[in-house]
């Protein structure tokens, strides 16, 4: 009999089935796709997520990861410039994943791809080819994506203009190595922000959270987008000329940043961005999902199925504080009268930089 099914192999799944299968359980691990490729958002590793990492038996170096030791900020003609508290990495979501699904097979999961689990009911995985699946526990980390029966709604201020997300790859280039060197980036802009960091093979990946309003302004076209804000942004612009226009745009609607909840039943573990959704501007994204699956494979091992109300409040607990900060700094970021404001201040005060650069990261259960 299978003792867990989890749903979805990205980090958040891969960690949970992790220690899952370490605690002996029988579990059976979902992924949609049938090949690992490349998610939307993602990519930056924080200090903390290496470590955690390393606690579930990943060997970094495997990662190939770029070192990131500096966070740089732009809005109109500033730019502040900050060290990191600890090293962090850029790694894209396809080798992370890669390396985290492989450790989850090696511990003994059943990975099964191609499964597009489409409702939860009770115990049970309803799938999209008419199967149902059954489990006494179920962790759902079906990231960034919306699952039936289980909403997630943005804050009120948002719905009125959803976020959307955004994501442009740059062709690695010895000049844009000198550009980005070992920073990651946030380009500040009119109702948006863009992330850039650079990944292992060189190339880098440029996430943008923008509102609809913005991209409707472009005719809904995320390249006349993107042109625009580079032709208005020239540091954004220099490091769009690498930009690979031939490759798709991947995009996704109505994300709800800044969502989470306290709210489950016996049995289902809410992970990652299903548990809640912090601003990317934080880069925390994977910090969350590392912590929720390895913090709700904990309480599995001590409390069965029973143990996921408690977990799932202790969690929600953890996630306000880095969840109130991030937003007030993105709502900072995307105001125009405000974001110059923010990167000046970065400047004079670096210390304030890496204070927040600590606050909004998850701890650990």
């Amino acid at each position: 009999m299978t003792d867990a099914i989890v749903i979805g192999a990205g980090p958040a799944g891969a960690a949970a089935a992790i220690g899952l299968a370490h605690a002996g359980a029988k579990v059976l691990l979902l992924e949609r796709t049938r090949e690992t490729g490349d998610a939307l958002c993602g990519g930056f590793l924080s200090w903390q997520s290496l470590a955690r990492l390393d606690a579930l038996g990943i060997d970094r170096t495997a990662l190939g990861g770029q070192q990131v030791g500096r966070v740089r900020l732009f809005a109109g003609s500033r730019c502040s410039e900050t060290a990191l508290p600890q090293t962090a990495m850029g790694v894209s979501r396809r080798r992370l994943d890669t390396v985290l699904q492989a450790a989850a097979v090696a511990a003994g999961a059943d990975l099964q791809r191609g499964v597009h689990a489409t409702t939860i009911d009770g115990g049970a995985v309803q799938t999209r080819d008419g199967a149902t699946l059954l489990a006494p526990s179920l962790f759902l980390a079906a990231g960034k994506h919306g699952f039936r029966g289980q909403p997630r709604e943005p804050a009120a201020w948002q719905q009125h203009d959803p976020v959307m997300g955004l994501r442009l790859r740059l062709s690695p280039h010895t000049a844009l190595d000198r550009l980005i060197d070992d920073a990651v980036e946030l380009h500040l802009f009119d109702r948006g922000y863009a992330g850039l960091v650079r990944q292992e093979d060189g190339s880098a990946n440029l996430c943008l959270a923008t509102h609809k309003s913005r991209l409707d302004e472009a005719g809904g076209d995320p390249a006349t987008l993107l042109r625009a804000l580079g032709n208005g942004h020239p540091c954004l612009g220099e490091r769009l000329a690498y930009a690979d226009w031939s490759a798709s745009i991947d995009a996704i609607g109505h994300v709800p940043y800044g969502w989470r909840t306290a709210d489950t039943q016996p049995g289902l573990f809410r992970l990652g961005d299903q548990a809640g959704v912090i601003p990317s501007l934080a880069g925390e994204g994977m910090g969350l999902a590392l912590a929720s699956g390895d913090t709700a494979a904990a309480a599995w091992r001590h409390g069965g199925a029973g143990a996921a109300p408690a977990f799932q409040h202790a969690l929600a607990a953890r996630m306000a504080r880095p969840f109130a900060i991030a937003s007030a700094v993105w709502r900072a970021g995307e105001n125009r009268r405000t974001a110059g404001v923010l990167t000046s201040l970065a400047s004079a005060f670096p210390s304030l930089v890496r204070w927040m650069s600590q606050a909004t990261r998850i701890r650990g259960g």
